[in-house]
């Protein structure tokens, strides 16, 4: 058991580091913080927290810096995460109004998160596994091309051109769109393929070269897009703090560009303690982010989460502001979405 004298001088050394990127010592301890003891006892404190292998000399005779498991206990002994100000709150409202589509509500979002954090902002588009049809469009745009238009309840709206090789009349294909909406409006998009098995049986012979051509445009926007998405903003951010990571940031930056290791990582995480999934240093499974910390929140969609976004940067980061940064973009973006 720490006493928690100890575990205040570790969150002094926590505090002081991110501050100044320097190993922190026992006499700018006493100097920095009131503990109304002397540097010699201060020295003892520290002595266990490094015995505990919470905090670790970078080099001989130096001061200490926190290690992985002590940003873990000072991140699990929080207690309340001090909330945005007012002027941020009021930023976070005022850059996300007048969103006109998912795109640019998503692209504010990840540029508004890494200039709140300082760190590499990511956002996940909503899967669309988790989605359902809204509507469908099939509208004629000239003799022989027609306009498919998939609109999802996710805000996913995707759209295909079909060329026929007969001209197209106007009531088949008013009939047609009646017949999709009909069987399709509300239907899970796992389910749409099901669904439309014994479509075609539904019209005459000389119509099932069309129909199947449109089944098949459709199947194919239901499956362009069920591998999940992810957008970043301030990768810069990452060279700027390169003396932050071990070694090259080479691989972690490639990584952050092959989006399959970045979202086998977010679909690992799962919520914790105050809201949000954390993993820190040596947590992160995948070598490639074994010296980065990652925060993130999920974000809902009629009261469902349809995916997930935050942070990703060096383990000395402000981790009191970043988690409440990550949680109120995340409320707004799920009050944005409640729009669409």
């Amino acid at each position: 058991m720490i006493p928690e004298r100890s575990l205040e001088v570790l969150r002094a050394i926590v505090h002081d580091y991110i501050e100044t990127n320097q190993p922190v010592g026992s006499k700018s301890l006493v100097e920095r913080h009131s503990f109304g003891v002397s540097p010699a006892t201060i020295r003892n404190d520290m002595a266990l927290l490094e015995e505990e292998k919470l905090i670790v000399a970078p080099h001989t005779s130096s001061g200490r810096v926190p290690t992985d498991k002590g940003y873990r206990l000072f991140v699990d002994r929080l207690g309340e995460v001090k909330p945005l100000s007012i002027p941020e709150r009021s930023a976070i409202e005022t850059f996300m109004h007048g969103s006109s589509d998912l795109d640019e509500v998503l692209g504010r979002t990840v540029r508004l998160l890494s200039q709140l954090t300082d760190q590499v902002a990511m956002v996940q588009y909503p899967s669309l596994e988790k989605g359902s049809v809204k509507s469908v469009e099939l509208l004629k745009v000239g003799e022989q091309q027609a306009l498919l238009i998939l609109v999802t309840d996710i805000s996913r709206i995707q759209q295909h051109l079909i060329h026929f090789d007969k001209e197209l009349d106007d009531e088949f294909v008013a009939n047609l769109r009646a017949q999709m909406v009909g069987s399709l409006q509300g239907v899970a998009l796992s389910q749409v393929a099901a669904k439309l098995e014994d479509f075609s049986s539904k019209f005459g012979a000389d119509r099932q070269a069309a129909v199947s051509l449109v089944l098949d445009n459709l199947l194919e926007q239901v499956d362009a897009n069920r591998q999940d998405k992810i957008i970043l903003a301030g990768t810069a951010n990452l060279a700027r703090r390169e003396d932050d990571f071990k070694g090259s940031i080479s691989p972690m930056l490639e990584a952050i560009e092959e989006q399959v290791v970045l979202l086998k990582l977010i679909q690992e995480m799962q919520a914790e303690q105050h809201g949000v999934a954390l993993r820190i240093g040596e947590e992160n499974d995948i070598e490639q982010f074994s010296t980065t910390s990652v925060v993130l929140s999920g974000y809902e969609k009629e009261g469902a989460e349809v995916a997930k976004l935050g942070v990703l940067g060096p383990t000395r980061m402000n981790y009191s502001n970043n988690i409440a940064a990550v949680r109120a973009v995340s409320r707004y973006l799920t009050q944005a979405l409640g729009g669409f």
